[in-house]
């Protein structure tokens, strides 16, 4: 099963929508672009790789039923509603990489019809998927020469198959080892408030035939201080110029946790969602969800009195001094980060 998808016609795109899993696995499909904004805000489609497939996936299929034969309507079009996906979530870099991607793609073909337009679109959206496919392959690679059998990693939040289009980053190395025989076991963190790596990561590693056990968030501290955990493996949604990262909350106090008991921590993740115009993790923006997802969500009734206020920012930021290494399809950036992660950007 495809995790994104265009429909027969290209006016649509289908996922699978992730809030249903680990109980039902379920393909959606999505035409109108007012449903393709809900499934990024509403995590129906999550984890930045997958965010930046989407994007170019909807774009493209969103373009296929603007029926405007001029170039320069056609394109405002186009850029208004590559500006309203945008909107839905502003943590992810690889959301607004993927959408100007696309949108540059109709800018330098500007001289040809509105229907080439659509086809190149749709070529470019299919090649920022393979390219996600080659990047996978490499960071699961690259990442792989960080461990060694017998390893135990502790993961956070879900950075597998699901929110990329094959071994994922964080659990790339995971996965690509497991296929050769190298035997890995994983702790994974059950990430609240919205359990993706209970719900996602448990499952996806059970499903490959991975040893997982997983535990609470702050059950992390226990099994460093037993001596479980060799590496810490987490993916990132962005990643600023001097080497601070935007990962789902609960990220930051697990590097902190690792840099304490002298465990490796290590950030895996495209060069795409590298932002160097980003100076440091202070100039990210960090989302704030709906507060109802603490005290209500995958609870009978609420977890707490209706009056309680709930903060409820969906990322952290960790800083550069806690990560051991950034590991990219491109090779393994470590300190500093500021020269390094420009050079490694740099490379074709």
């Amino acid at each position: 099963m495809d995790n994104i998808a265009f429909t027969p016609n290209r006016d649509g795109v289908v996922i699978v929508d992730q809030t249903l899993l680990p109980h039902e696995e379920r393909e959606i499909t999505l035409t109108a672009k007012e449903e393709m904004y809900d499934a990024l805000s509403g995590l129906k489609v999550r984890g930045a790789p997958a965010i930046g497939i989407y994007a170019a996936y909807c774009l493209c299929a969103i373009a296929n039923k603007i029926d405007i034969a001029t170039f320069d309507d056609f394109y405002s079009r186009l850029k208004a509603d590559a500006d309203y996906l945008s909107s839905s979530r502003p943590t992810a870099v690889n959301l607004n990489w993927a959408l100007a991607r696309m949108l540059k793609v109709a800018e330098n073909n500007s001289l040809t019809s509105v229907k080439e337009i659509k086809d190149l679109l749709y070529r470019e959206s299919i090649e920022i998927r393979n390219e996600d496919i080659r990047m996978c392959e490499a960071i699961s690679e690259y990442g792989l020469t960080l461990i060694k059998s017998g390893d135990t990693i502790l993961t956070h939040c879900n950075a597998g198959p699901l929110a990329t289009s094959k071994y994922g980053t964080a659990l790339g190395p995971i996965l690509l080892g497991t296929e050769r025989g190298i035997m890995l076991r994983v702790f994974a963190c059950e990430t609240r408030p919205l359990l993706q790596g209970a719900r996602l990561t448990s499952y996806e590693l059970d499903k490959a035939g991975v040893d997982v056990t997983l535990i609470c968030d702050n059950m992390a501290a226990m099994v460093m201080r037993n001596g479980w955990i060799q590496a810490c493996f987490v993916g990132c949604d962005r990643v600023a110029a001097n080497g601070d990262t935007a990962n789902k909350i609960g990220t930051s106090g697990m590097a902190i946790l690792a840099k304490y008991y002298g465990i490796p921590f290590y950030v895996l993740g495209p060069t795409s969602t590298i932002d160097l115009e980003c100076k440091t993790g202070s100039d990210i923006k960090i989302e704030l969800r709906d507060q109802d997802e603490i005290k209500n969500k995958f609870y009978a009734k609420p977890a707490a009195p209706d009056r309680v206020k709930c903060y409820n920012p969906a990322f952290d930021i960790t800083d550069n001094s806690l990560i051991t290494a950034i590991v990219t399809q491109k090779g393994i950036c470590r300190p500093p980060y500021t020269d390094n992660l420009a050079k490694l950007v740099s490379l074709m």
